[in-house]
């Protein structure tokens, strides 16, 4: 049995990914610990775990592995102390807020022989995998273009915290379809071009941009990561959508289509009722899996620093208004 704990609840998808280790027969939620006392407690008691009001008393157990959700800039801190705790690790996206600290992250982990993998639930996507197929097999031949969309609600809170954060939209939402690009393309992001604002709502942080990627091999791509779901009227957090053209062929996903759109009184506006395979159940089965087999997760700390470094070259080119060549120095 492998035994996980989990470091912070301050992200949203704390909840889903303890859920996830409760559903796997091989894992074990045997222990949380939170910065915020009360929130930790009311989640042990939910999940029939324990709270450990101490990080190393918690780290100090027989876990083999954590996952960690706390915010954005305080994964160095978690990652650098379970790597001494000899603990595998999992981080939420973005990996860290800066290279500097991913790339500590990396080294920590390194240095203690733990494993140290980055939150990508869309590599886990049946309809990605499939498309990662197809654009291995030469089904589509040679990849002209690529159009992506990570488009969501405003999660508020520390998201909108340039300090915990590092940055709004474009940092929460760029990772994720930067590292599936990655993923599939199997190429590097050569350059990025993006213009990034604040449209949507009054605050001091970006919810909304274009970003224009250039690769290696040069395939073109597009991604749009904004905030620009309504919080109240939209049916669900956002959407994962994808576009591959090829020479011989053209693919599209929508990772979130099969559902059934449900409407009632209770809720007061539309619910997606979705029945695709979990993602997220899946990719902390992978995690379980690589700790079991002494093996890298799927996505790894370098592909969390490669995504990193594509968000924060949006933020420089949008500032110079030039397009920013990687990888950034």
């Amino acid at each position: 049995m492998t035994r996980i704990g989990i470091i912070s609840f301050a992200h949203m998808h704390a909840l889903g990914y303890a859920r996830s280790l409760l559903e796997l027969p091989q894992a074990e939620l045997p222990g949380i610990w939170d910065e915020d006392a009360e929130r930790g407690q009311k989640m042990a008691e939910r999940l029939s775990s324990r709270f450990y009001p101490s990080l190393d008393d918690l780290l100090a157990t027989d876990i083999q592995g954590v996952i960690i959700t706390s915010p954005n800039a305080d994964h160095r801190q978690h990652a650098e102390a379970a790597a001494r705790a000899k603990k595998h690790i999992l981080s939420e996206k973005p990996i860290a807020t800066t290279l500097e600290d991913a790339q500590a992250m990396i080294d920590a982990a390194k240095a203690a022989g733990v494993h140290l993998g980055t939150a990508f639930p869309c590599r886990h996507i049946l309809s990605a995998k499939r498309i990662k197929e197809l654009v291995a097999g030469g089904d589509l031949g040679e990849i002209l273009a690529v159009r992506g969309t990570n488009r969501g609600t405003m999660p508020g809170g520390w998201f909108t915290q340039r300090e915990k954060s590092g940055g709004g939209a474009v940092m929460d939402h760029t990772v994720h379809i930067a590292d599936l690009l990655r993923y599939l393309l199997e190429d590097e992001v050569k350059t990025v071009y993006a213009e990034v604002d604040t449209k949507f709502y009054d605050m001091d942080i970006d919810d909304c941009g274009t970003l224009i990627l250039e690769f290696n091999k040069g395939t073109i791509g597009s991604h749009d990561p904004s905030w620009s779901r309504p919080n109240k009227a939209y049916p669900i957090w956002g959407d994962v959508t994808l576009k591959v053209v090829g020479t011989k062929g053209t693919v599209e996903m929508d990772a979130l289509r099969q559902r059934i759109e449900v409407y009632s009184n209770e809720k007061v506006k539309t619910v997606w009722d979705t029945w695709n395979e979990s993602s997220g159940l899946a990719m902390i089965a992978d995690f379980v899996s690589a700790i079991e087999e002494d093996r890298e997760p799927a996505a790894t700390g370098f592909d969390g620093l490669k995504a990193l470094e594509v968000a924060l070259a949006a933020y420089k080119s949008a500032e110079t208004g030039e397009p920013v060549e990687l990888p950034l120095k």
